[in-house]
Protein backbone atom coordinates (compact mmCIF):
# COMPACT_ATOMS: atom_id res chain seq x y z
CA UNK A 1 0.00 0.00 0.00
CA UNK A 2 1.35 3.44 -0.92
CA UNK A 3 0.96 6.51 -0.02
CA UNK A 4 -1.12 5.63 3.47
CA UNK A 5 -1.97 8.83 5.30
CA UNK A 6 -4.17 7.81 7.92
CA UNK A 7 -5.15 4.88 9.77
CA UNK A 8 -7.90 4.79 12.41
CA UNK A 9 -9.78 1.62 13.89
CA UNK A 10 -11.40 0.64 17.48
CA UNK A 11 -7.99 -1.90 18.32
CA UNK A 12 -9.57 -3.17 21.37
CA UNK A 13 -5.95 -3.04 22.70
CA UNK A 14 -5.85 -1.49 26.51
CA UNK A 15 -2.47 0.28 27.55
CA UNK A 16 -1.34 2.68 29.88
CA UNK A 17 0.54 4.48 27.06
CA UNK A 18 -2.80 5.86 25.62
CA UNK A 19 -5.21 5.00 28.28
CA UNK A 20 -3.82 7.15 32.15
CA UNK A 21 -6.19 4.69 33.83
CA UNK A 22 -5.18 1.66 32.64
CA UNK A 23 -2.32 0.45 34.76
CA UNK A 24 -0.15 -2.07 32.38
CA UNK A 25 1.38 -2.01 29.00
CA UNK A 26 0.52 -4.59 26.28
CA UNK A 27 2.62 -6.68 23.90
CA UNK A 28 0.30 -6.26 21.18
CA UNK A 29 0.88 -2.51 21.69
CA UNK A 30 4.61 -3.00 20.46
CA UNK A 31 3.86 -5.03 17.47
CA UNK A 32 0.52 -2.23 16.53
CA UNK A 33 3.57 0.30 16.61
CA UNK A 34 5.72 -1.89 14.49
CA UNK A 35 3.40 -1.95 11.93
CA UNK A 36 2.52 1.46 11.53
CA UNK A 37 6.11 2.30 11.70
CA UNK A 38 6.41 0.36 8.37
CA UNK A 39 3.60 2.55 6.61
CA UNK A 40 5.59 5.53 8.29
CA UNK A 41 2.71 6.74 10.51
CA UNK A 42 2.96 7.61 14.29
CA UNK A 43 0.35 7.23 16.96
CA UNK A 44 -1.20 10.79 17.08
CA UNK A 45 -1.93 12.53 20.79
CA UNK A 46 -5.55 13.29 21.14
CA UNK A 47 -6.42 17.32 21.88
CA UNK A 48 -8.73 16.29 24.63
CA UNK A 49 -7.96 13.16 26.21
CA UNK A 50 -11.27 11.10 27.34
CA UNK A 51 -12.21 7.75 26.74
CA UNK A 52 -13.09 6.36 23.36
CA UNK A 53 -15.43 3.94 24.65
CA UNK A 54 -17.97 4.16 27.08
CA UNK A 55 -19.18 1.54 28.99
CA UNK A 56 -22.69 0.32 28.94
CA UNK A 57 -22.70 -1.08 32.44
CA UNK A 58 -21.79 -0.97 36.01
CA UNK A 59 -18.87 -3.60 35.93
CA UNK A 60 -16.88 -2.35 33.21
CA UNK A 61 -15.02 1.37 32.85
CA UNK A 62 -15.11 3.84 29.86
CA UNK A 63 -11.42 3.33 27.95
CA UNK A 64 -9.40 4.00 25.18
CA UNK A 65 -9.86 1.51 22.20
CA UNK A 66 -10.25 3.83 19.50
CA UNK A 67 -6.34 5.10 18.15
CA UNK A 68 -5.49 7.34 14.89
CA UNK A 69 -2.09 7.13 13.16
CA UNK A 70 -1.36 9.60 11.40
CA UNK A 71 1.05 10.14 8.48
CA UNK A 72 4.38 11.05 10.44
CA UNK A 73 6.28 13.40 7.39
CA UNK A 74 3.01 15.94 7.40
CA UNK A 75 3.86 18.47 10.31
CA UNK A 76 0.55 19.68 10.21
CA UNK A 77 -1.26 15.92 10.85
CA UNK A 78 0.35 15.89 14.75
CA UNK A 79 -2.92 15.34 16.59
CA UNK A 80 -6.68 14.91 16.46
CA UNK A 81 -10.17 14.95 18.52
CA UNK A 82 -12.06 12.98 20.10
CA UNK A 83 -16.09 13.69 20.55
CA UNK A 84 -17.37 12.73 23.30
CA UNK A 85 -20.94 13.85 22.61
CA UNK A 86 -21.12 12.54 19.04
CA UNK A 87 -21.14 8.53 20.23
CA UNK A 88 -25.25 8.04 19.44
CA UNK A 89 -26.24 4.32 19.62
CA UNK A 90 -22.67 3.25 19.53
CA UNK A 91 -21.00 3.07 22.51
CA UNK A 92 -17.25 4.89 21.00
CA UNK A 93 -16.73 8.25 19.98
CA UNK A 94 -15.87 9.84 17.44
CA UNK A 95 -12.44 10.44 16.54
CA UNK A 96 -11.60 13.41 14.16
CA UNK A 97 -8.34 15.18 12.45
CA UNK A 98 -8.42 18.12 10.14
CA UNK A 99 -6.57 17.62 7.02
CA UNK A 100 -5.71 20.80 4.83
CA UNK A 101 -6.27 20.18 1.42
CA UNK A 102 -4.62 23.05 -1.09
CA UNK A 103 -6.21 23.99 -4.06
CA UNK A 104 -4.04 22.90 -6.99
CA UNK A 105 -4.51 22.31 -10.16
CA UNK A 106 -2.57 19.35 -11.60
CA UNK A 107 -1.82 18.80 -14.93
CA UNK A 108 -3.06 15.09 -16.19
CA UNK A 109 -3.08 13.21 -19.33
CA UNK A 110 -4.76 10.63 -20.03
CA UNK A 111 -3.07 7.96 -22.54
CA UNK A 112 -5.23 5.47 -24.39
CA UNK A 113 -4.26 2.88 -27.25
CA UNK A 114 -7.26 3.28 -30.18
Amino acid sequence: MNNVLIITEYFNIRDNKWDASFPHHSNYTDSLKEIADSFNLKLSTPVNKVPTRYADNIWDSNSVFDLMFLCSILEELNNHFILPDLWGPSDHAFLSVYIIIEERFIQEKKLAII
